[in-house]
């Protein structure tokens, strides 16, 4: 939802997409940022719960890559309501969801993942990586996604284990 265009859409067109009568939009959220900032906490729960599946899916650095077009694709899709949200955090009309600890809870546990398989670097901090992505995702905007993932290939890239690295508790100390 919020994905198809720049503006938000109305109450109008959100009820005819949840195939329900605006009344039942109304009810259930009685302003537009209540319905915006539930939408927003259940796609940042779809993001952040997305890590577990992934990683029984894929390797951990894989799953870093998936986990991190993921979270470019949230953050593209939110970038139509980000003044929405900031003005409601402001001014407390709406709860802060802590996105960036969140986030950053996601990737650590990917990174641990990946630190316990040896494919991710052991010395790299979590917050770290959310800050890369961040960065790369601001500076980046919403409109190059070929961009986007090129920099999120960088990323992953920077913190991939050397090969030969080892698992954690596996390195051996010569010399």
């Amino acid at each position: 939802m919020f994905a198809g265009g720049r503006a938000t859409p109305s109450f109008d067109a959100i009820a005819r997409e949840a195939g329900v009568g605006v009344g039942t939009v109304y009810r259930h959220f009685p302003s537009r940022e209540a319905l915006i900032e539930a939408v927003y906490e259940a796609e940042l729960d779809d993001l952040t719960d997305a890590v577990g599946p992934l990683l029984s899916e894929l390797p951990p650095a894989d799953a870093l890559r998936e986990w991190m077009r993921r979270y470019a694709r949230f953050f593209t899709t939110k970038s139509v309501i980000i003044d929405t949200l900031r003005a409601g955090w402001s001014s407390g009309s709406m709860t802060t969801p802590a996105t960036r600890e969140r986030i950053t809870a996601a990737v650590a546990t990917i990174v641990a993942a990946g630190v316990d398989a040896g494919s991710l670097r052991a010395d790299v901090d979590p917050d770290d990586i959310t800050g890369m992505v961040l960065g790369a995702l601001m500076s980046t905007g919403t409109d190059d996604p070929a961009k986007t993932d090129r920099m999120l290939s960088l990323i992953a890239d920077a913190v991939t284990a050397p090969a030969g690295a080892g698992r954690r508790g596996n390195q051996s100390n010569s010399g």
